[in-house]
């Protein structure tokens, strides 16, 4: 099973994300969608579970979502500050027990393991601008431990 990571799009779907996406089981969209015009689009490739972001304030949806996909529970939140979860998210980690959560915000491409938890920043997938790194990533599961790849777009 593979799993699609993106966020930050911020409005944009770039058209490389097709291709890169093709053959996902699942989507996962950490936020500042930008516009729900986004999720049909990446429905089209695969089921999508998308949060809202800061910057998606007029957009319909839920601030975080947990899934379980391939034996494995995703929490999905635009903010996290793995070092300093504040106590709203914390609670919802304490609750949910994920065994990786998802988000976006800083627009880096972050991956850290601490304790239980995998944290799992897909990067910036928006418009270029400037010379932020773009990416997603892509999360292959299977009998042994669970791979990321980063793909710069």
């Amino acid at each position: 099973m593979t799993i699609g990571l993106i966020s930050d799009t911020h409005g944009f779907l770039d058209p490389k994300v097709a291709r890169l996406f093709a053959g996902v089981t699942h989507i996962l969209h950490a936020g500042d969608i930008g516009g729900w015009h986004i999720v049909p689009e990446l429905e089209q490739i695969a089921p999508v579970t998308a949060v809202l972001g800061n910057n998606d304030p007029d957009l319909a949806g839920r601030e975080t979502e947990v899934i379980e996909l391939g034996g494995l529970k995703f929490l999905v939140h635009h903010i996290v500050s793995p070092d300093h979860p504040g106590s709203a998210l914390r609670e919802r980690l304490e609750g949910a027990q994920p065994d990786l959560v998802i988000f976006g915000h800083t627009h880096q491409a972050y991956s850290e393991k601490r304790g239980p938890r995998w944290f799992v920043n897909p990067g910036y997938a928006g418009k270029p601008r400037f010379t932020l790194r773009r990416s997603v990533a892509l999360l292959e599961l299977g009998s042994g431990e669970p791979t990321l790849r980063f793909i710069d777009l």
